[in-house]
Protein backbone atom coordinates (compact mmCIF):
# COMPACT_ATOMS: atom_id res chain seq x y z
CA UNK A 1 0.00 0.00 0.00
CA UNK A 2 1.35 3.65 -0.88
CA UNK A 3 2.03 5.74 1.87
CA UNK A 4 2.96 9.49 1.92
CA UNK A 5 6.96 9.92 2.18
CA UNK A 6 9.14 13.04 2.64
CA UNK A 7 8.25 15.83 0.68
CA UNK A 8 11.19 14.66 -1.88
CA UNK A 9 9.07 11.34 -2.10
CA UNK A 10 6.27 12.91 -3.38
CA UNK A 11 5.14 12.48 -6.92
CA UNK A 12 5.55 15.32 -9.51
CA UNK A 13 2.51 17.99 -9.68
CA UNK A 14 1.76 17.06 -12.90
CA UNK A 15 0.30 13.60 -11.52
CA UNK A 16 -1.14 15.53 -8.19
CA UNK A 17 -2.96 17.43 -11.10
CA UNK A 18 -5.11 13.90 -11.32
CA UNK A 19 -6.36 13.92 -8.07
CA UNK A 20 -10.34 15.14 -7.88
CA UNK A 21 -10.05 17.02 -4.93
CA UNK A 22 -6.61 18.99 -6.12
CA UNK A 23 -8.64 19.98 -9.66
CA UNK A 24 -11.59 20.78 -7.60
CA UNK A 25 -9.67 23.22 -5.48
CA UNK A 26 -7.84 24.77 -8.50
CA UNK A 27 -10.86 24.62 -10.69
CA UNK A 28 -12.90 26.60 -7.74
CA UNK A 29 -10.93 29.82 -8.59
CA UNK A 30 -12.20 29.86 -12.45
CA UNK A 31 -15.93 27.97 -12.22
CA UNK A 32 -18.96 29.52 -10.45
CA UNK A 33 -20.38 27.69 -7.40
CA UNK A 34 -21.71 24.23 -8.77
CA UNK A 35 -20.24 24.33 -11.74
CA UNK A 36 -18.59 20.70 -11.02
CA UNK A 37 -22.50 20.03 -10.68
CA UNK A 38 -23.93 21.70 -13.88
CA UNK A 39 -21.05 19.50 -15.77
CA UNK A 40 -22.07 16.39 -14.34
CA UNK A 41 -25.82 17.32 -15.85
CA UNK A 42 -24.65 18.38 -19.11
CA UNK A 43 -21.98 15.18 -19.69
CA UNK A 44 -25.23 13.14 -18.70
CA UNK A 45 -27.78 15.11 -21.57
CA UNK A 46 -25.18 13.84 -23.93
CA UNK A 47 -23.74 10.25 -22.84
CA UNK A 48 -27.00 9.04 -20.58
CA UNK A 49 -25.11 8.09 -17.54
CA UNK A 50 -25.62 10.43 -14.56
CA UNK A 51 -22.97 10.66 -11.51
CA UNK A 52 -23.95 12.62 -8.93
CA UNK A 53 -22.45 10.57 -6.19
CA UNK A 54 -20.92 12.13 -2.89
CA UNK A 55 -21.63 15.69 -3.42
CA UNK A 56 -23.63 15.68 0.00
CA UNK A 57 -27.20 16.48 -2.11
CA UNK A 58 -30.36 16.47 0.09
CA UNK A 59 -32.56 16.49 -3.47
CA UNK A 60 -32.23 16.56 -7.01
CA UNK A 61 -30.56 18.98 -8.85
CA UNK A 62 -32.92 21.67 -9.51
CA UNK A 63 -31.41 22.98 -12.59
CA UNK A 64 -31.70 19.64 -13.88
CA UNK A 65 -34.76 20.82 -15.27
CA UNK A 66 -32.43 22.85 -17.60
CA UNK A 67 -31.18 19.60 -19.48
CA UNK A 68 -32.57 17.17 -21.66
CA UNK A 69 -32.18 13.53 -19.53
CA UNK A 70 -34.88 11.73 -20.82
CA UNK A 71 -32.56 9.01 -22.29
CA UNK A 72 -30.37 8.41 -19.19
CA UNK A 73 -29.99 4.75 -19.20
CA UNK A 74 -27.58 4.92 -15.91
CA UNK A 75 -28.22 6.88 -12.14
CA UNK A 76 -25.33 7.08 -9.44
CA UNK A 77 -26.86 9.21 -6.70
CA UNK A 78 -25.07 7.16 -4.42
CA UNK A 79 -22.86 8.53 -0.80
CA UNK A 80 -25.66 11.45 -0.72
CA UNK A 81 -28.04 13.01 1.98
CA UNK A 82 -30.92 12.24 0.18
CA UNK A 83 -33.95 11.08 2.55
CA UNK A 84 -36.29 10.22 -0.06
CA UNK A 85 -36.11 9.02 -4.01
CA UNK A 86 -36.31 12.00 -6.04
CA UNK A 87 -39.67 12.57 -7.79
CA UNK A 88 -37.48 13.13 -11.10
CA UNK A 89 -35.69 9.84 -11.00
CA UNK A 90 -38.92 8.33 -11.30
CA UNK A 91 -39.27 10.04 -14.54
CA UNK A 92 -36.22 8.69 -16.01
CA UNK A 93 -38.28 5.89 -17.84
CA UNK A 94 -35.28 5.03 -19.72
CA UNK A 95 -32.93 3.86 -16.23
CA UNK A 96 -31.53 0.51 -16.61
CA UNK A 97 -29.66 0.67 -13.78
CA UNK A 98 -30.27 3.04 -10.29
CA UNK A 99 -28.14 3.04 -7.53
CA UNK A 100 -28.96 5.11 -4.19
CA UNK A 101 -26.91 3.02 -2.15
CA UNK A 102 -25.72 5.38 1.32
CA UNK A 103 -28.37 7.80 1.45
CA UNK A 104 -30.61 8.15 4.21
CA UNK A 105 -33.85 7.40 2.15
CA UNK A 106 -36.49 5.41 4.32
CA UNK A 107 -39.24 4.52 2.01
CA UNK A 108 -39.46 3.93 -2.08
CA UNK A 109 -42.05 5.31 -3.59
CA UNK A 110 -44.99 3.56 -5.92
CA UNK A 111 -44.00 5.99 -8.54
CA UNK A 112 -41.10 3.81 -9.56
CA UNK A 113 -42.93 1.16 -11.34
CA UNK A 114 -43.11 3.98 -14.30
CA UNK A 115 -39.04 2.60 -14.39
CA UNK A 116 -39.59 0.02 -16.63
CA UNK A 117 -36.15 -0.47 -17.93
CA UNK A 118 -34.41 -1.10 -14.27
CA UNK A 119 -32.62 -3.91 -14.25
CA UNK A 120 -30.39 -3.21 -11.79
CA UNK A 121 -31.37 -1.27 -8.12
CA UNK A 122 -29.00 -0.48 -5.61
CA UNK A 123 -30.69 0.79 -2.04
CA UNK A 124 -28.18 -1.11 -0.02
CA UNK A 125 -27.28 1.13 3.02
CA UNK A 126 -30.48 3.42 3.98
CA UNK A 127 -33.02 3.23 6.97
CA UNK A 128 -35.57 1.27 4.96
CA UNK A 129 -38.03 -0.38 6.74
CA UNK A 130 -39.97 -2.22 4.09
CA UNK A 131 -39.67 -2.63 0.21
CA UNK A 132 -43.21 -1.86 -1.46
CA UNK A 133 -44.89 -4.19 -3.62
CA UNK A 134 -44.94 -2.41 -6.52
CA UNK A 135 -41.04 -2.85 -6.66
CA UNK A 136 -41.83 -6.37 -7.80
CA UNK A 137 -43.68 -5.45 -10.79
CA UNK A 138 -40.00 -4.06 -12.58
CA UNK A 139 -38.00 -6.07 -15.11
CA UNK A 140 -35.08 -6.42 -12.39
CA UNK A 141 -32.13 -8.56 -12.39
CA UNK A 142 -29.99 -7.24 -9.80
CA UNK A 143 -31.68 -5.85 -6.48
CA UNK A 144 -29.14 -4.99 -3.17
CA UNK A 145 -31.30 -3.71 -0.02
CA UNK A 146 -28.32 -4.84 2.02
CA UNK A 147 -27.56 -2.77 4.97
CA UNK A 148 -31.45 -1.19 6.16
CA UNK A 149 -34.13 -2.28 8.38
CA UNK A 150 -36.01 -4.65 6.35
CA UNK A 151 -38.16 -7.05 8.69
CA UNK A 152 -39.80 -8.77 5.90
CA UNK A 153 -39.82 -9.34 1.61
CA UNK A 154 -42.99 -8.52 0.15
CA UNK A 155 -44.96 -11.97 -0.89
CA UNK A 156 -45.16 -10.21 -4.39
CA UNK A 157 -41.23 -10.87 -4.89
CA UNK A 158 -42.13 -14.15 -6.70
CA UNK A 159 -43.01 -11.98 -9.48
CA UNK A 160 -39.61 -10.88 -10.26
CA UNK A 161 -38.95 -13.87 -12.71
CA UNK A 162 -35.39 -12.23 -14.03
CA UNK A 163 -33.80 -11.72 -10.78
CA UNK A 164 -30.22 -13.00 -10.90
CA UNK A 165 -28.89 -11.47 -7.80
CA UNK A 166 -30.80 -10.67 -4.25
CA UNK A 167 -28.57 -9.31 -1.35
CA UNK A 168 -30.82 -8.51 1.42
CA UNK A 169 -27.60 -8.92 4.06
CA UNK A 170 -27.54 -7.14 7.49
CA UNK A 171 -31.22 -6.52 7.93
CA UNK A 172 -33.78 -7.57 10.62
CA UNK A 173 -35.75 -10.27 8.41
CA UNK A 174 -36.75 -13.23 10.15
CA UNK A 175 -38.34 -15.75 7.48
CA UNK A 176 -38.24 -15.72 3.69
CA UNK A 177 -41.53 -15.29 1.40
CA UNK A 178 -43.33 -18.93 1.22
CA UNK A 179 -42.67 -18.43 -2.76
CA UNK A 180 -39.00 -16.88 -2.80
CA UNK A 181 -38.57 -20.87 -5.04
CA UNK A 182 -40.75 -19.02 -7.72
CA UNK A 183 -37.33 -16.76 -8.55
CA UNK A 184 -36.53 -19.50 -10.77
CA UNK A 185 -33.21 -17.04 -12.38
CA UNK A 186 -32.32 -16.63 -9.12
CA UNK A 187 -28.30 -17.37 -9.07
CA UNK A 188 -27.14 -15.53 -5.96
CA UNK A 189 -28.95 -14.75 -2.84
CA UNK A 190 -26.83 -13.42 0.12
CA UNK A 191 -29.37 -13.28 3.36
CA UNK A 192 -25.94 -13.47 5.59
CA UNK A 193 -27.02 -11.23 9.20
CA UNK A 194 -30.26 -11.75 9.78
CA UNK A 195 -32.50 -13.11 12.42
CA UNK A 196 -33.19 -16.52 9.57
CA UNK A 197 -34.23 -19.42 11.93
CA UNK A 198 -35.40 -21.54 9.12
CA UNK A 199 -34.63 -22.09 5.45
CA UNK A 200 -37.43 -22.37 3.14
CA UNK A 201 -37.12 -25.82 1.36
CA UNK A 202 -38.06 -24.52 -1.91
CA UNK A 203 -34.62 -22.95 -2.38
CA UNK A 204 -33.48 -26.55 -3.56
CA UNK A 205 -35.27 -25.60 -6.60
CA UNK A 206 -33.40 -22.56 -7.63
CA UNK A 207 -30.28 -22.85 -9.85
CA UNK A 208 -28.09 -20.94 -7.04
CA UNK A 209 -24.82 -20.53 -7.68
CA UNK A 210 -23.46 -18.70 -4.16
CA UNK A 211 -25.51 -19.00 -1.10
CA UNK A 212 -24.83 -16.93 2.21
CA UNK A 213 -26.79 -17.68 4.88
CA UNK A 214 -24.07 -17.04 7.79
CA UNK A 215 -24.72 -15.33 11.48
CA UNK A 216 -28.19 -16.48 11.44
CA UNK A 217 -29.88 -18.59 14.07
CA UNK A 218 -30.31 -21.11 11.83
CA UNK A 219 -30.08 -24.94 13.34
CA UNK A 220 -30.79 -27.14 10.42
CA UNK A 221 -30.31 -27.19 6.68
CA UNK A 222 -33.06 -29.09 4.96
CA UNK A 223 -32.16 -32.44 3.38
CA UNK A 224 -33.99 -31.65 -0.32
CA UNK A 225 -30.53 -29.06 -0.05
CA UNK A 226 -28.83 -32.20 -1.28
CA UNK A 227 -30.01 -31.35 -4.81
CA UNK A 228 -28.83 -27.68 -5.45
CA UNK A 229 -26.06 -29.52 -7.74
CA UNK A 230 -25.08 -25.82 -9.79
CA UNK A 231 -24.28 -24.37 -5.89
CA UNK A 232 -20.65 -23.37 -6.04
CA UNK A 233 -20.11 -21.46 -2.79
CA UNK A 234 -22.34 -22.26 0.76
CA UNK A 235 -21.29 -19.86 3.50
CA UNK A 236 -22.90 -20.83 6.29
CA UNK A 237 -20.78 -19.83 9.57
CA UNK A 238 -21.69 -18.40 12.93
CA UNK A 239 -25.59 -20.66 13.09
CA UNK A 240 -26.12 -22.66 15.78
CA UNK A 241 -26.35 -25.42 13.41
CA UNK A 242 -27.15 -29.44 14.95
CA UNK A 243 -27.80 -31.28 11.26
CA UNK A 244 -25.59 -31.57 10.07
CA UNK A 245 -23.47 -30.90 13.33
CA UNK A 246 -20.47 -28.85 13.80
CA UNK A 247 -17.70 -30.99 12.70
CA UNK A 248 -19.40 -31.66 9.86
CA UNK A 249 -20.10 -27.99 8.51
CA UNK A 250 -16.60 -26.90 8.32
CA UNK A 251 -15.41 -29.81 6.58
CA UNK A 252 -17.25 -27.56 3.29
CA UNK A 253 -19.97 -28.32 0.51
CA UNK A 254 -18.85 -31.76 -0.30
CA UNK A 255 -19.11 -33.00 3.01
CA UNK A 256 -22.40 -31.60 3.91
CA UNK A 257 -24.14 -32.71 0.82
CA UNK A 258 -23.03 -35.96 1.65
CA UNK A 259 -24.55 -35.78 5.61
CA UNK A 260 -27.57 -34.42 3.81
CA UNK A 261 -27.85 -37.46 1.65
CA UNK A 262 -27.47 -40.43 3.91
CA UNK A 263 -29.95 -38.23 6.02
CA UNK A 264 -32.63 -38.50 3.14
CA UNK A 265 -31.70 -41.94 2.69
CA UNK A 266 -32.29 -42.73 6.30
CA UNK A 267 -35.93 -40.64 6.10
CA UNK A 268 -36.64 -43.23 3.34
CA UNK A 269 -35.95 -46.08 4.89
CA UNK A 270 -37.44 -45.11 8.06
CA UNK A 271 -40.41 -44.12 5.98
CA UNK A 272 -41.08 -47.04 4.39
CA UNK A 273 -40.15 -49.44 7.69
CA UNK A 274 -43.42 -47.57 8.85
CA UNK A 275 -45.27 -48.20 5.87
CA UNK A 276 -44.53 -51.69 6.38
CA UNK A 277 -45.08 -52.29 10.06
CA UNK A 278 -48.62 -50.32 9.07
CA UNK A 279 -49.59 -52.97 6.48
CA UNK A 280 -49.03 -55.80 8.98
CA UNK A 281 -50.86 -53.83 11.71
Amino acid sequence: MATLGPESARPPLSQLGSSPSIQTHIGSANLPPNRGLERALEEAAASGVLNISSRKLKEFPRTAANHDLTDTVEADLSKNRLADVPSEVCNLVALETLNLYHNCIRTIPDSIISLQSLTSFIISRNQLGSLPACLCGLPLRVLNASNNKLVSLPETIRQLHSLMELDISCNEITALPRHIGKLKALRELNVRRNLLCVLPEDLADLPLVKFDFSCNKVSTIPVCYRKMKQLQSLQLENNPLQSPPAQICIKGKVHIFKYLSIEACLTHCACCRGDMIGSWL
